[in-house]
């Protein structure tokens, strides 16, 4: 793909997705190197110093470890482009590179460091799958070569529209470890989700989910002014939680949330159902009132996959899916 030559594109992973997302930096760890830059800058001196550092690594794990702190340090470049799939979110985070490496002997893990100015964040169904193939690399860090123009494309003002809107192509499959395999599942049911349900059709979709669950429930009619999409009772008697869905691509905002509550009377309950996230204002509402409780999209689907064999056919065809054995380490592997 051919500008990847010109604008390169890299990926990278962490375990501290508030600190790439709220620092505005991108990070890796080896914190026993020490300050990379006090290191020759060649190849040869990378690996050998990884060596003395970690004298028991495999000669594989020397190289790949050695590789990515060099090209961290002296291949990326102001300006080049960063693709971060946070998993807090299960977004997909594009920004770039603001300055050179600084080492921050003061981080508790990820002391190699480099600022960032994050451009965009997607949901993960706004790419192909194997564009999320590429980024979900088993690496740390890495160059994105064979889709790094779907991820600059993301760029232009209509990307989002155009990727969500394609039907009938059907995305590549390649070889996947049990991880790639559950991730890439979550990936397809929300994809479906956001293909096939807008509106009143998510509000009958989670109405289902809710029976599944045991719940009664009880669907408003369409077009009300109640501001409540969904009523639904344990049994027969109090408390009953009121439920309001919506399908739109943004993230929810507090005044959306207030609004349910405004329609709650006391003793109710609330619970608002997104396909997307919620903003950061509307998540500490959420965190504020205690009676209220926000699904996102991510949690939607691990609910579906929690009772799946409880949804009704009609649902179970749209996201068709099979129960299978995968392979995963042994405890005594781990």
């Amino acid at each position: 793909m051919g500008n990847s030559d010109e604008k390169r594109v890299w990926g990278i992973h962490t375990m501290d997705d508030s600190l790439f997302l709220h620092e505005d930096v991108i990070a890796i760890g080896w914190k026993d190197m020490g300050d990379l830059k006090q290191i020759g800058s060649t190849r040869d001196a990378f690996k050998k110093h990884y060596e003395e550092v970690y004298p028991d690594a495999k000669k594989g794990a020397i190289a790949n470890g050695a590789g990515m702190l060099y090209r961290f340090v002296y291949e990326v470049q102001v300006g080049d482009y960063i693709v971060f799939p946070s998993k807090i979110d299960r977004q997909i985070n594009i920004g770039t590179v603001k300055d050179d490496y600084t080492f921050n002997p003061n981080a508790s893990e990820y002391v190699q460091q480099r600022k960032v100015k994050w451009l965009r964040h997607f949901p993960r169904t706004a790419f192909s799958q194997g564009a999320l193939y590429e980024v979900g690399s088993a690496m740390s860090f890495f160059m994105v070569k064979n889709y790094a123009d779907e991820y600059l494309s993301a760029l232009d003002k209509n990307f989002r529209q155009t990727a969500l809107s394609t039907e009938g192509t059907e995305d590549e499959s390649i070889a996947a470890t049990a991880d790639e395999i559950v991730e890439t599942t979550k990936d397809f049911i929300l994809k479906e989700l956001s293909k096939h349900l807008k509106g009143y059709e998510l509000e009958e979709f989670v109405a289902d989910l809710l029976r599944a669950m045991g719940y009664r429930t009880s669907i408003s009619n369409h077009g009300g002014d109640s501001g409540i999409d969904i009523t639904a009772y344990k049994d027969e008697l109090p408390p009953r939680i009121l439920v309001q869905v919506k399908s739109q691509d943004g993230d929810i905002k507090e005044t959306t949330i207030q609004s349910l509550k405004g329609a709650m009377r006391e003793g109710d309950y609330g619970l608002f159902v997104t396909l997307s996230n919620y903003t950061k204002n509307a998540q500490k509402y959420l965190s504020s009132v205690p009676i209220i409780r926000g699904i996102n999209g991510t949690e939607l689907v691990d609910l579906i996959l929690k009772y799946y064999a409880q949804l009704s056919d009609k649902y179970k065809k749209m996201i068709p899916l099979k129960m299978v054995y995968i392979p995963v380490p042994s405890e005594d592997d781990k």
